[in-house]
């Protein structure tokens, strides 16, 4: 009897051995996102992509920032206050918030992170969103008193923008120029590897102040620059999300029952500039000409797939006191005219550089050469990629820039319309500065962009929004071309993890199922 006892506990511990064994183990959560271009760098403060500020948010967070329809929200900061005349902001800041070193985040931080980035001295490429504070001062741990040269009615939105991260202030201290290579933030991961070339790999930082997140353990960032293979990558499960998604194979993704094709709205405008400094873009009719010279409907068919509108403006509809005009009529017989008019009746040779070398930015790029040369202006066209813009378009001054005609994009990554409007047209932003590759100048524009900042009421801020892009536009020195719609692709398993109006990503709620 004993016997067959020990006998069938024996079987039944086997028994329980062996299905213990078959059980899976805990599978982790490791996402792959596939992205369009390379990285230049992890200090926000300090890059001029959108995508390089998209992925510091793995590990940065700001005192506010933008939701997916890019209104402000609370998140380092708890509340925040204006004085009367508009210079003042005190902000509460969110208690029993860690560094990912175990120092605390509070008004000493922000202050070190805000004096950092509004010292010209430290030559960072987004000094010119800190360059109206005066000063900032920690009250006590939990509060900050930011005093403004003069009013800002967008203060918060710069606060809010991807660019405005709170950095360690001892990891500062330890790197400091180098703290791009180093990050340490608040946010809900942590870096493991940077390798430039290849790939950014986050993990859970277990220290993170909201509870039950992050969900996934690991993101690896990796940057695909072809599109064809950032679909071959998501098809295959090596990707669990790719942006952009190739707008010619989105329906072929669609129809993947193991994926998710997701159609976002934008505020990605993409233009050409005209450097109108230069002959013969110096001419108006020249500048009318490349615009009536351009097929936009045409455009979005063969390099976008449908996934973009024609451009109405210079500032995309999402955006708040964006003015829509009527759109530039498809017309070579008149563009010849105008060139003929400008005293170029044979045309004339230039070059046509893009800001990107991804496969959509090659199709614009190809297919406006041949809607110039139609015309008679022959363009010599280049794709860049991140290190090639940086040197040879942002840090050119107007002098020694080369820049002719220039293929790019712009999204207000503060969401609204000061952001849209002024590093583009505004005259102290031509290179080095900020981003008016078209070397824009206009007294009236000037004023009316700075009188908005200066105004809190919505009906004076409208006019004087409407008056710049009036401007603007009879102006001509872009040649707007489409606002396209975002297209990203995700595994059907892969939850909360979205691509924003701004072309950066929220991912704080991501989770793998």
């Amino acid at each position: 009897m004993k016997h067959a006892t020990a006998r069938r506990w024996l079987i039944a511990a086997a028994l329980s051995s062996s299905a213990a064994a078959s059980l899976p183990a805990f599978a982790a959560k490791d996402v792959v996102v596939a992205v369009g271009s390379s990285f230049t760098t992890l200090d926000p403060y300090d890059a001029n992509d959108t995508l390089s500020q998209a992925v510091a948010k793995s590990f940065y967070q700001g005192l506010f920032g933008l939701d997916k329809d890019m209104k402000v929200q609370n998140v380092l900061a708890e509340s925040y206050a204006v004085s009367a005349h508009g210079k003042v902001y005190t902000i509460k800041l969110r208690q029993g918030v860690k560094f990912q070193d175990g120092s605390d985040f509070n008004a000493t931080a922000v202050k070190v992170n805000l004096d950092r980035a509004s010292d010209p001295n430290n030559h960072l490429k987004r000094y010119n969103l800190y360059k109206n504070i005066a000063r900032t001062e920690a009250v006590d741990p939990q509060t900050v008193k930011i005093t403004l040269k003069t009013p800002f009615s967008a203060f918060i939105h710069i606060l809010a923008h991807p660019a405005t991260a709170m950095i360690s202030p001892a990891a500062l201290q330890k790197y400091g120029k180098d703290i791009g290579f180093h990050p340490v933030g608040t946010g809900p991961y942590q870096l493991v590897t940077w390798n430039p070339t290849d790939f950014v790999k986050v993990q859970k930082f277990p220290g993170y102040w909201q509870k039950g997140l992050p969900k996934l353990d690991t993101i690896t960032w990796r940057p695909v620059v072809d599109n064809n293979t950032r679909a071959a990558m998501l098809q295959t499960g090596e990707a669990s999300l790719a942006f952009p998604v190739p707008f010619e194979q989105a329906a072929k993704l669609e129809k993947n029952p193991k994926l998710t094709l997701v159609t976002t709205p934008s505020i990605m405008q993409r233009y050409i500039s005209i450097n109108v400094t230069q002959k013969p873009f110096d001419n108006l009719k020249v500048r009318e000409a490349l615009n009536y010279a351009i097929n936009r409907q045409a455009l979005v068919k063969v390099a976008f797939s449908g996934y973009a509108t024609p451009a109405t403006g210079v500032v995309p509809p999402a955006i708040e006191y964006a003015e829509s005009y009527q759109p530039w009529p498809y017309d070579p017989a008149k563009a010849k005219a105008l060139l003929k008019e400008a005293g170029y009746p044979n045309g004339f040779t230039t070059t046509l550089w893009s800001s990107h070398n991804h496969s959509t930015a090659r199709k614009v790029l190809q297919f406006t050469q041949q809607q110039l040369a139609q015309v008679g202006i022959k363009a010599q066209i280049t794709a860049m990629d991140a290190g090639q813009r940086a040197a040879q378009v942002e840090g050119k001054a107007q002098k020694e820039s080369g820049v002719r005609l220039f293929y790019t994009g712009w999204s207000a990554s503060t969401g609204e319309a000061d952001w849209a409007l002024s590093p583009l047209f505004a005259s102290q932003n031509w290179p080095p500065t900020l981003f008016n590759t078209a070397f824009f100048s206009d007294p009236q524009v000037d004023n009316a962009l700075s009188q908005a900042l200066l105004s809190a009421d919505k009906a004076e801020k409208a006019k004087l929004y409407k008056d710049a892009q009036d401007i603007i536009w009879k102006a001509s020195p872009w040649v707007p071309l489409v606002v396209e719609k975002l297209v990203s692709a995700h595994s059907k398993n892969l939850t909360g993890f979205y691509v924003m109006p701004d072309t950066g990503f929220s991912f704080d709620k991501a989770d793998l199922n």
